[in-house]
């Protein structure tokens, strides 16, 4: 391809505050329409917005995860649109003067090289109502959404790829949802990417003319829609055309992207500061109370598990991927079990019943404590691997003690010498010839001889034990 792609997207975060951010009315999402909302976020004439603080606290932490610089005078303006499901005719952000800028993510894309990637502001909104087709010929209007506070964060053209830009939403998500400021949940629209492409030749710096996509509602939907207008404007350019700065919405359903619009500019909205709310003053000891008040962050939390439990990246991007998921495994290991070996069934047999019955990890049947003696039954040689799976599966539905199932489905693994050797010996006179070419060499068949073992023992032979058995007893 003879173009550089360059990506920028605009997220927008739904906060998890209980109420809106400049009235009482709740946040809760599927109420019944139009029954969240007053005359204030309606924008009935005479009302007053009051600031939510928490709104504030919400915003600085996701600044200060994302080594922004944070204003200590800020202030809102509006943005002067007319839509709809925007009852007010405008909508109160900030322009010049946002909370957060020069902010900055690692992430990982293709053959884990790492980049950096900038942010640009992070400022406060409030959201605007949703419009509801389905009503023939008519729209409606449900105003729940309106005046539920947002932060939206704007990256710096620093993206390459479409794989770069799901990356940095995958990572930007997972910060998010470590700090609880936002479930990020984009099938109910509490996460929206807009997303801004443009082309130009390499070696140009100065960048092409931008097309916006809108109504992405997964990652899979924002990275198919990058790669379908990528190759659009790639056609427009080499066709000798030019591209027209327009806002598209994504059709998933189509796989393909209509115009919704000409592109506004900033000077299209007519900002000017909100006369209904005082400047926002922050003092440099409320950041401090804040910054002490984050968690353990993904890069972090990535680093301390490689040091200290020794763990393969794979295991680590899994774990780490959900907050409430790394903290259910370190449960596991401060149990006393081995940390390598807990990763290993909560990355694939706990995630595979989480998969199977669409469930967190929060309502999980298996506790940490009991999957941890489970564990410990393995590795003192109680029962094989494969049978604890086979218990694994039954502690799902029977919260018995452990060493109780184990009885009841009879697997506890035999070790009793006395008993393998009678039957390793009833197996050399079974099967002579295979004795003969095993003790003339053919080393291949010792697992032929534990498989006969563990047929005759049901499976409960300890494979640790039996090896070296038939070594001794078929082996001379």
């Amino acid at each position: 391809m003879q173009y550089e792609v360059v990506i920028g997207l605009e997220i927008h975060a739904q906060l998890k505050t209980e109420s809106k951010v400049f009235c009482g009315c709740k946040t809760i999402y599927g109420n019944s329409p139009n029954s969240q909302t007053c005359p204030i976020c309606l924008g009935m004439p005479g009302t007053l917005p009051v600031l939510n603080e928490k709104v504030i606290e919400f915003a600085a932490k996701a600044g200060l995860a994302l080594e922004c610089k944070i204003r200590l005078n800020s202030r809102t303006a509006r943005k002067n649109y007319f839509y709809p499901d925007l009852s007010k005719g405008y909508q109160i952000s900030q322009y010049d003067e946002p909370m957060c800028e020069f902010g900055k993510i690692e992430i990982f894309s293709g053959e884990d090289r790492a980049k950096v990637l900038g942010i640009t502001r992070i400022h406060i909104e409030e959201d605007s109502g949703k419009s509801v087709h389905g009503f023939g010929d008519k729209t409606a209007v449900d105003f729940n959404r309106c005046g539920t506070g947002l932060i939206e964060i704007v990256s710096e053209p620093d993206m390459r790829s479409p794989e770069e830009a799901r990356a940095y939403l995958v990572k930007l998500k997972q910060i998010l949802e470590y700090l609880e400021v936002s479930d990020c949940n984009m099938e109910e629209g509490s996460l929206r990417v807009d997303a801004n492409i443009s082309l130009r030749p390499f070696g140009q710096k100065e960048l092409g003319t931008k097309t916006e996509m809108k109504n992405m509602n997964s990652f899979r939907a924002v990275e198919k829609a990058l790669y379908s207008e990528i190759e659009r404007q790639g056609k427009v350019l080499d066709n000798g055309g030019e591209i027209q700065q327009v806002t598209m919405l994504w059709n998933e359903n189509l796989n393909q992207a209509r115009v919704m619009r000409t592109k506004e500019d900033a000077h299209d909205y007519r900002y000017f500061p909100e006369p209904d709310l005082l400047p926002i003053e922050i003092t440099e000891g409320y950041l401090a109370d804040i910054k002490s008040q984050l968690p353990e962050l993904p890069d972090a939390k990535m680093r301390r598990f490689s040091a200290d439990y020794k763990l393969g990246k794979e295991a680590i991007s899994t774990l780490v991927l959900d907050k409430n998921w790394s903290a259910w495994f370190e449960e596991v290991v401060q149990a006393g079990s081995d940390p390598v070996e807990a990763s290993k069934w909560v990355t694939v047999e706990v995630l595979r019943v989480i998969k199977e019955r669409l469930i967190s990890i929060d309502e999980f049947p298996i506790s940490p404590l009991k999957l941890s003696q489970l564990i410990k039954e393995i590795e003192k040689d109680s029962i094989s691997k494969q049978a604890g799976k086979k218990v694994f599966d039954h502690m799902l539905d029977d919260h018995s003690d452990v060493s109780l199932i184990i009885e009841k489905l009879g697997l506890k693994q035999v070790s009793d010498t006395r008993n393998l050797e009678v039957i390793i010996r009833d197996i050399k006179e079974k099967y002579s010839t295979e004795v003969s070419r095993f003790q003339n060499g053919e080393s291949k068949l010792l697992g032929f001889f534990m498989g006969q073992v563990m047929k005759e023992s049901q499976g409960k032979a300890n494979p640790k034990i039996i090896a070296p058995l038939i070594q001794k007893i078929i082996g001379d």
